[in-house]
């Protein structure tokens, strides 16, 4: 996955490579690409680049080979206190015998601001996260929320132009993490913050990003806005880790314009659509739950159905979870909305599913 240099990029990778023990690559010949003022999320599992990425871009990592670019000027040598970015993380890095207002004055003073603008500087940052009367407390006084809060007014305290966030909400608990998501995308699209966040929360890296980069091995395997990654995952590893997936094994048999014909491995014939297989690749079928039908006419006049037999009925509240064996699969799940005509599938009991062939993806098996 490759982003062209182009005049409105604010922040570039080209080619970077990093390596610990000059024989292992841990980054691959990454090229990215963001304009200003975007929201970008490095997702990925644990080892799949991504932090080392943010934290070349910080500057506490240094590129192996590559070029890291800030507004069109190269940062692969300047270091981190000159770079003008600020950083958040997970663990807030508060110094606790400061209290809150010298911990926001402290970048402030390093970059030798004078003592009225510092003060200015510090109650706006303080107000913009909503915090303007916990100045004079210590971080020890404060809940996990409010100290998460001070660690972003601190990274913003100096203006900086592009904000680096490394799993800030990791330590929180879910109620409040999923508010701060909110908060955190809210105000960076308010100020205009360039922000790169890196999680391996799949659900925030979908609500908070304009795009989102999705790493494993080293590489960018898709980079794509949320609803793309989903709706239209590029190989079989982007389709099973953003969201839930229903996978089949088989063999493309023919491929008719946007339609493959593929007969699964107990001879089942299903109709997807080829991404990147050709006519005798061995390929994984992917679909996501919502997308399966059991009602016939909501499916397309000679589309593919199979037969299914139900294992497990779970209800979710707004949702009804229903646990197939399909296809010699024993975890195909589907989901229906809790509707007062919904159907509430007996253990047991022989359905027959399909789905539109557009929204079944022949992938990379």
């Amino acid at each position: 996955m490759t982003a062209s240099s182009s005049n409105d990029a604010f922040v570039e990778f080209e080619r970077v490579q990093k390596s610990y023990d000059g024989e292992t690559l841990v980054v691959k010949d990454l090229n990215l690409t963001m304009p200003k003022g975007e929201f970008l999320t490095m997702l990925g599992p644990s080892g799949s680049g991504k932090t080392t990425c943010l934290m070349m871009l910080a500057g506490f990592e240094t590129a192996t080979h590559g070029d890291i670019r800030l507004g069109g000027t190269s940062i692969n040598n300047i270091p981190p206190h000159k770079r003008g970015i600020g950083m958040v993380f997970q663990n807030y890095a508060l110094f606790p015998h400061m209290t809150i207002a010298e911990n926001l004055s402290f970048p402030l003073e390093v970059r030798k601001i004078g003592k009225s603008e510092r003060e200015e500087k510090v109650k706006r940052a303080l107000d913009m996260v909503e915090m303007g009367a916990f100045g004079g407390r210590r971080p020890a006084q404060l809940s996990g929320g409010q100290q998460q809060r001070i660690a972003l007014a601190r990274a913003l305290v100096f203006e900086p132009e592009l904000v680096l966030m490394d799993e800030p909400l990791g330590a929180l608990d879910k109620q409040l993490r999923e508010k701060m998501q909110f908060e955190i995308t809210d105000l960076a699209h308010r100020l205009g913050i360039t922000t790169v966040y890196v999680t391996h929360d799949q659900t925030e890296a979908m609500t908070m990003s304009d795009r989102v980069a999705v790493f494993d091995d080293g590489r960018i395997q898709q980079l794509a806005p949320p609803d793309t990654l989903y709706e239209e995952p590029e190989n079989s590893f982007v389709a099973q880790f953003i969201g839930e997936n229903n996978t089949l094994e088989g063999v493309v048999q023919e491929i008719n314009g946007e339609v493959a014909l593929v007969k699964l491995d107990d001879g089942e014939l299903i109709d997807a659509k080829p991404i990147n297989v050709g006519v005798g690749d061995r390929t994984r079928v992917s679909i996501r739950p919502e997308r399966v039908e059991y009602n016939k006419d909501r499916l397309k006049e000679g589309t593919h159905t199979i037969k299914a037999e139900v294992l497990e009925f779970i209800y979710m509240g707004d949702i009804f979870r229903t646990r197939l064996r399909v296809a010699g699969n024993d975890e195909f799940v589907i989901k229906t909305r809790n509707a007062p005509d919904q159907v509430r599938h007996e253990p047991g009991s022989m359905i027959e599913i399909g789905w539109l062939p557009e929204d079944c993806r022949a992938l990379d098996a």
